[in-house]
């Protein structure tokens, strides 16, 4: 990846981490170990998917440019689409408490996507690749 990427990567990650730290903290008070356990699972699928939605985005934008903003639309809404997924089939488990878990997973899911737009206003990225042809181009215009 190149430097741009690992630092949005970290920009998003960081914070969503944090959060999942106060999560497990507050919900291993509320709820016990298994709140906690839920809050730290939630925090790595939400890290774990989001990252992995950056990677793909990322990649094609260097690939495809001129589908990057169909694709990251699609990517939102497949990973969102996921997350729910997630949610419903750990809805009745015993490994974790399922509130903390589903808690946890749209708070660091909210943190991530505004750490990483955050990230992006903030990052100095060219939208056109300067040609490195080594020729200056030839002025137009007039004579006087």
């Amino acid at each position: 990846m190149p430097s741009n990427d690992v630092r949005i990567l970290a920009q998003a990650a960081v914070p969503t981490a944090a959060v999942g730290a106060i999560a497990a903290v507050v919900s291993g008070v509320v709820a016990g170990g298994k709140g906690a356990i839920g809050a730290v699972v939630a925090t790595l699928v939400v890290i774990l998917f989001m990252g992995l939605g950056l990677y793909v985005l990322q990649r094609t934008a260097k690939s495809l440019p001129h589908l990057f903003q169909a694709m990251g639309l699609m990517l939102y809404a497949a990973q969102i689409l996921l997350l729910f997924i997630f949610l419903a089939a750990f809805k009745n488990t015993t490994l974790f408490h399922p509130r903390a878990f589903a808690i946890s997973l749209v708070a660091g899911t909210l943190v991530w996507i505004a750490a990483q737009t955050r990230a992006h206003m903030k990052a100095k990225i060219l939208y056109v690749e300067p040609e490195s042809t080594g020729t200056k181009p030839e002025k137009s215009g007039h004579s006087s």
